[in-house]
């Protein structure tokens, strides 16, 4: 009659997770991305190290996704100048290496990917309290 317990978590989980995505700001979805795929990468490794072949395949294919799709997609880079070129092309090299750890089943791969993600989610959230992150204008009276 009615559905198992771990569904109505899963809901309430999914539930919890589209409302942070409607409410989160530009910035906080940029967080939300690196996350998600730092998430997926636990997942791929756990996945190797358990010898799952299928969890772990699926868990660097949404990585991936997450990067190419996500965080590449995001960039402007007319406005980002070299700065966005770089991070494009990093965001690249990244996909490509995660590519080899599926095909090597390459775990010193992974946890590369994972450093550099995890360095540049730091370097984001370090300026989300900055006015351009924000979105709002400099106090310049209070200055």
């Amino acid at each position: 009659m009615f559905g198992s317990r771990q569904t109505g978590v899963n809901a309430y989980a999914k539930v919890g997770m589209e409302t942070g995505v409607l409410a989160a700001s530009p910035h906080k979805l940029i967080v939300m991305l690196f996350d998600g795929a730092l998430k997926a990468l636990n997942t791929a490794l756990t996945g190797m190290r358990a010898g799952n072949i299928g969890e772990k395949g699926k868990a660097i294919s949404q990585a991936i996704m997450i990067i190419d799709s996500g965080l590449r997609a995001a960039l402007d880079k007319k406005a980002g100048g070299e700065i966005a070129e770089g991070l494009d092309a990093l965001y690249e090299y990244m996909s490509n290496r995660l590519l080899m750890a599926n095909l090597n089943n390459d775990s010193g791969i992974i946890e590369e990917v994972q450093r550099l993600l995890t360095e540049l989610r730091d370097a984001w959230n370090a300026i989300a309290d900055t006015p351009a992150a924000t979105g709002q204008q400099p106090n310049l009276a209070s200055a």
